[in-house]
C-alpha cells in the first residue's frame, strides 16, 4: 500500500517544482539588492569583503518569511493552472474529485512551511537580526579591523597617523606604507616603508606589530637635527583603540523571541510604548505565519481561467494582492506600536477580511457553475487587447513598430 495515492503524488510534483523555482528567485532577487548596498558600505568602511557574506547569511531568514508564502502561492497556483488549461482539471472533476480532495497535498506543504514560518519569525529571525545589528556596528566601530583605508590618512590611538597605497589578504599585507608617530615629549618619527604585515601578540591582545620592510625613519626631536635611519626590517607596535562592546539582545521588538514578546508585552512593568511595540510585533508574527493557511484556497480561485482561454491574468493578481496585503500589515503594525489602534484591530481585521475576500473567491470556483471571481478583470483585459490590436492595425507606423521595421 503507497504512502500516497497516485493523483496526489501526480499534484504534489506539479506543485513542489514552481514552488522552489519562486523561492530561489525571491531569494535572490532580495539578495542582490541587498548586496550591492552592503558592497557599498563595507568599501566605504575599508571591512573585509567577506563580511558581506556574513551579513547576507544573517539575512536569510527574513528573506525566508517572504519568500515562503509566495513560492507557497504561486508553485499551487501555477500547478492547477496547469491543469486547468490542460483539461486535466475537468476530467477529475467529472470522476468525482472535488477542490477540496485535490487540495489534500497543497495544505499539507501548508502547514509544513507554516511551521517553518513560525520557526523562522519566531526564533531564528529576531537571533540573526540581532546578529546583523552586531556586525554592522562593528564594521563602523572597526573591531572588523576595517579601520585603515587605502589611499587615506587614519588615525590610531590619537598618537599615530598611517597611509597605506596597497593593501592584501584582507588588510593584513600592507605596501606603500607611510606612518607618522608622536610621543607626549613632543618627539615625531616619520616613518616609511615598501611592504608592512601586521602580527598579533598573543601576550598583549591590545596590541599589535606591525613589521616594515625596506623602509627610512626620519626622527625628530625638540631642538636637535633630524636623524634619518634605513632599516630593513623594523617592527613598530600599535595599541589597538578601545571598541565600544555591542548591546545586548533585545535592544528592539524585532529581536525578541516569541516568549519574550509575549512576557514583555502582557507586563504592567514596562512603559506604554514598549508594551504597544512588543504587542504589534508579535501580532504581526502571528497573523503573517496564518494567512499561510489561505494561500492554498486563493491559489485555486486565481489558477482557474474562462474557458478556452489561457489568460494570466490570475498570475498576477495573486502576486499584486499577496504584496498589497503584506504592506497592509506593515502599515497595520506601525499604527499599533504608536498606540493608535489596537493590535488585535490593526492586524487581524486585515486577516479577517482578507480571508472572507479568498473564502468567497474560492467558493466562486468550486461550487459556482462557471464560477469565475476575477471575471470583471478578464473580460476588462480582454476588451483592452481587443481595443490595442485594433489601433495597431488602424496604424501604420504603430504596424511597423510591432513588426520590427519596414521589410526591405
Amino acid at each position: 500500500m503507497t504512502l500516497l495515492p497516485a493523483i496526489d503524488r501526480y499534484i504534489l510534483r506539479l506543485v513542489v517544482m514552481p514552488m522552489l523555482g519562486v523561492f530561489a528567485i525571491a531569494a535572490t532577487l532580495l539578495m542582490l539588492d541587498k548586496m550591492l548596498k552592503l558592497f557599498d558600505f563595507v568599501a566605504s568602511m575599508g571591512g573585509p569583503v567577506g563580511v558581506v557574506f556574513r551579513m547576507l547569511a544573517n539575512m536569510m531568514p527574513e528573506y525566508a518569511s517572504l519568500a515562503i508564502p509566495l513560492g507557497l502561492l504561486l508553485g499551487t497556483l501555477l500547478a492547477f493552472r496547469k491543469l486547468a488549461t490542460s483539461s486535466e482539471l475537468d476530467v477529475m472533476r467529472a470522476v468525482g474529485l472535488s477542490y477540496t480532495r485535490l487540495l489534500r497535498v497543497p495544505y499539507a506543504i501548508a502547514i509544513t512551511l507554516a511551521a517553518l514560518n513560525f520557526a523562522i519569525v519566531g526564533y531564528l529571525q529576531p537571533l540573526s537580526r540581532y546578529y546583523y545589528e552586531q556586525l554592522y556596528f562593528e564594521l563602523q566601530s572597526g573591531a572588523l579591523g576595517a579601520s585603515i583605508k587605502v589611499g587615506e590618512f587614519t588615525t590610531l590611538a590619537d598618537r599615530m597617523a598611517l597611509r597605506i597605497e596597497r593593501s592584501r589578504d584582507e588588510g593584513r599585507q600592507l605596501g606603500g606604507i607611510f606612518a607618522r608617530v608622536a610621543d607626549a615629549k613632543g618627539q615625531v618619527l616619520a616613518i616609511s616603508a615598501r611592504e608592512g604585515r601586521f602580527l598579533a601578540l598573543k601576550e598583549n591582545p591590545d596590541t599589535v606589530i606591525l613589521r616594515l620592510t625596506d623602509g627610512q625613519i626620519i626622527q625628530n626631536e625638540p631642538g636637535q637635527t633630524p636623524r634619518v635611519l634605513s632599516f630593513a626590517q623594523h617592527d613598530l607596535p600599535i595599541d589597538l583603540p578601545a571598541v565600544e562592546a555591542f548591546r545586548k539582545r533585545g535592544g528592539k521588538e524585532r529581536e525578541y523571541l516569541l516568549p519574550e514578546l509575549l512576557r514583555i508585552g502582557w507586563s504592567d512593568q514596562v512603559s506604554p510604548q514598549v508594551r504597544n511595540s512588543t504587542q504589534a510585533s508579535f501580532n504581526y508574527r502571528m497573523v503573517e505565519v496564518v494567512m499561510m493557511l489561505m494561500m492554498p484556497l486563493l491559489a485555486v480561485a486565481l489558477a482557474v481561467p474562462p474557458k478556452r482561454s489561457t489568460s494570466t491574468l490570475g498570475v498576477f493578481v495573486s502576486i499584486v494582492m499577496v504584496v498589497a496585503y503584506h504592506k497592509v500589515n506593515e502599515y497595520g503594525q506601525s499604527v499599533a506600536a504608536l498606540g493608535r489602534v489596537d493590535p488585535l484591530i490593526a492586524l487581524w481585521g486585515p486577516f479577517v477580511l482578507f480571508s472572507l475576500l479568498i473564502g468567497w473567491m474560492y467558493w466562486k470556483v468550486a461550487y459556482v457553475p462557471g464560477g469565475q471571481p476575477i471575471a470583471a478583470l478578464e473580460r476588462f483585459a480582454a476588451n483592452l487587447g481587443k481595443w490595442a490590436r485594433r489601433l495597431v492595425r488602424r496604424n501604420p507606423s504603430a504596424r511597423r513598430i510591432a513588426g520590427g521595421g519596414d521589410a526591405a
